[in-house]
């Protein structure tokens, strides 16, 4: 299924009380049972001004009816088209042409 990073404009979003981080989440879970299994929230990150949400549903529309629901504002929807981390360069067969040509730690004064 889809993955969905949604950025929503929240002024003072970073100065949140616990509470009112707690009432917010009550409020995303309460719209989301009406969904059952179609809406998952992953988790959301909080920013000064902005919260950035991580779904997964089957279509960009679900996202946005849930936003209706609670009253959050969406302000950006993009889908996840891939995931990498530290280990995604384990996956690499050959080394990257710059690699070949460059120690870049060394150049970085790493040691």
């Amino acid at each position: 299924m889809p993955k969905y990073v949604i950025e929503r404009n929240f002024v003072g979003a970073g100065q949140l009380s616990p509470a009112e981080l707690a009432a917010l989440s009550d409020r995303s879970c309460s719209a989301l049972r009406s969904f059952g299994s179609r809406v998952q929230w992953v988790e959301s990150y909080v920013t000064r001004d902005k919260i950035y949400c991580i779904y997964v549903a089957p279509n960009e529309n679900l996202i946005r009816e849930h936003a209706r629901l609670t009253g959050f504002p969406v302000n950006h929807v993009a889908e996840v088209k891939h995931v990498i981390d530290p280990t995604t360069s384990e996956a690499a067969v050959y080394p990257l042409d710059h690699e070949l040509r460059h120690d870049l730690a060394k150049e970085a004064g790493v040691y």
